[in-house]
């Protein structure tokens, strides 16, 4: 923990710096809705998260810059993690969990190498408010309420370091970029994958990976081509801990995690739509099977 409080000092005071003498001004927003309901039409485990993105720097030009700091994305992230059943938990089943992220990235290049380094703040526990909404919400709705929720992941404060480096490889009308990640704090691991695009969506933009499915959208604009593309993409991650999924608790954290995701997305002059699913692989010992999760992505621009 004093190292991870350490490197995360420095990486706030590094993004803290400034990058140049030019005024940063906004250069394009990234959202993502995920549930579990737009999946396997059920309301479990990854049951759903939202997050949205602010990026601020200078100026795009297609590419990303040199130099740490210049381009920032400002992250927020709300999610919910549930057992199986929102009334009683089976006997194994992982712990209601309500998660809150707050965060500064910057994506850069080096090497030839694309990368994003950032710092999130990841707020657990019933102080997030999140038990309480989902539990307004499912009686307005007339769902089952979250009674799990009286039993949920403790509250805790958690920086989370995250690093991913990447290449893209043009291959005619496909792009294929394998990617590693690693992540420190909430939940601690390491992993490598694959994405693969058929079509122009993505190409000149700056593109953000959503946390719990992999999925890749759109931040800021690039010089977009009207247009269907199809998206493929997996990773496999080696899991040293979780907040998530507490050691002694009635749920064993597996070690390996995988994720398997495909997505359609369509690109106008002005507007574009991404929906993808992503089967999740299992995250603990005692889950009885994977699940699938649809994620959206949806951009305005008038």
């Amino acid at each position: 923990m004093k190292i991870r409080g350490f490197l995360a000092a420095v990486l706030l005071c590094g993004l803290a710096a400034p990058a140049s003498t030019q005024e940063r001004v906004t250069l394009g927003w990234g959202r993502m809705f995920t549930n579990d309901g737009l999946g396997d039409l059920e309301d479990r485990w990854r049951t759903g998260s939202y997050t949205v993105s602010r990026v601020r720097g200078p100026s795009w030009s297609g590419e990303l810059p040199g130099r740490f700091g210049e381009i920032l994305e400002f992250r927020a992230r709300a999610e919910i993690i549930a057992p199986e059943n929102l009334t009683v938990a089976a006997p194994g089943d992982r712990r209601y969990a309500g998660v809150l992220a707050f965060g500064v990235h910057s994506h850069f290049q080096t090497a030839g190498l694309e990368t994003s380094l950032g710092l999130d703040l990841a707020i657990s526990g019933e102080q997030t408010g999140i038990s309480d909404l989902q539990d307004a919400l499912h009686d307005l709705f007339g769902m089952s309420r979250p009674r799990v929720a009286s039993d949920q992941i403790a509250n805790g404060f958690h920086p989370t370091l995250v690093l991913e480096t990447g290449r893209s490889f043009r291959l005619g009308d496909a792009t294929i970029r394998p990617f590693a990640e690693a992540q420190a704090g909430l939940e601690t691991f390491v992993r490598g994958g694959l994405d693969l695009a058929f079509g122009s969506y993505g190409r000149g933009a700056l593109m953000i990976r959503e946390h719990t499915t992999g999925q890749r959208y759109r931040a800021v604009a690039g010089s977009p081509e009207p247009g269907w593309s199809f998206l493929l993409g997996g990773d496999v991650a080696h899991v040293f801990d979780s907040e998530l999924l507490p050691e002694g608790g009635a749920a064993v954290l597996s070690d390996s995690r995988s994720r398997l995701r495909a997505g359609i997305a369509w690109q106008g002059d002005r507007r574009s739509v991404l929906f993808g699913l992503t089967r999740l692989g299992k995250e603990f010992e005692g889950q009885p099977e994977a699940q699938t999760v649809g994620s959206i992505n949806l951009q305005l621009n008038f």
